[in-house]
This record gives C-alpha cells, structure tokens and sequence, in this order.
C-alpha cells in the first residue's frame, strides 16, 4: 500500500461518521471494519434480500459496497472543508459473488486536488476462503467548500 498523510489529522473519525450517516449502508447491513489513510475496508453479511436470482449477491449491492469503499479512501485523504462524490467507475465482474460475506477493500492510487483516482476489490468470503469477484476502477471528486456534515 502507498504512504499517503491526510490533510485532516482525525479523518478516520470523520469517514465513520460520514459511513453513519449513509441511509444504503444501513439499508444493506454494511459495517465500515477499517479506515486508513487512502485505504478503506467494507464488510457486507450475506442476506436473500440482497441477492439475484441464483443466490449470489446482485451486481448492484457488489458495485454498492466497492463505490463506498473508494469513495472513503479517497474521502480520507481531503482537507476538513471538503466532501466526496463519485464522478465515474467502471466495473470488471470477475466471478459470482458467492459467499458469506462481501468484503470491499478500496484504495487510493492517485490523489489529486481536485480529482483523485482510487480502485476497489471486492471479494466473497465464503468456508474460509476469499475469492475477488469485482474490481471498479474509480475517480472520485473533492468538492471543495462543502464539508460532509450531517
């Protein structure tokens, strides 16, 4: 993993009340598990209700969980003023997202002012073993003057 320092000595605070704050996570039953500097990890619980019609977790909740875990690690590295928004990703499905659980790992490759440029895995967990399933390649946006506040 890259060395990166955030601008914001208490970004770890401010990206979990950030992930608090988002209604889908809780919807989803996501739990933010680890905030580093330029490096986050989402964890997801198997659920029916969140799967397509084979029983794997849907497309839409594994791009759902890799958006956010992106979006944070970028998010951990903007100064105090500033909030995050997702301005493109693209998604490789890699295989069924059959598993236990879902776990996102996002991280930044290159920071930026304005845009900063992240990826995210995702893999299913399932018997003891992780497979990737997905990997969004992502910019996300620093929106300057408009702090993330509830």
């Amino acid at each position: 993993m890259a060395e990166f320092t955030p601008s914001n000595p208490d970004f770890e605070m401010r990206v979990r009340a950030s992930f608090e704050r988002q209604a889908v996570m809780k919807l989803i039953g996501a739990r933010l598990t680890r905030v580093d500097a330029g490096e986050v990890e989402i964890e997801l619980p198997y659920r029916g209700d969140l799967c397509q019609q084979h029983g794997f977790f849907h497309a839409g909740i594994t791009s759902t969980i890799g958006d956010s875990a992106g979006g944070y690690a970028a998010f951990s590295l903007f100064p105090v003023d500033a909030s995050v928004l997702t301005a493109e990703f693209k998604i490789n499905l890699l295989s069924p997202a059959d598993g236990d659980i879902l776990r996102a790992v996002g991280r930044v490759l290159k920071p930026g002012r304005t845009l900063t440029v992240c990826e995210a895995d995702v893999f299913a967990e399932k018997n003891g073993e992780s497979k990737r399933c997905a990997r969004l390649n992502m910019t996300l946006m620093c929106l300057h003057g408009r702090p993330d506040e509830g």
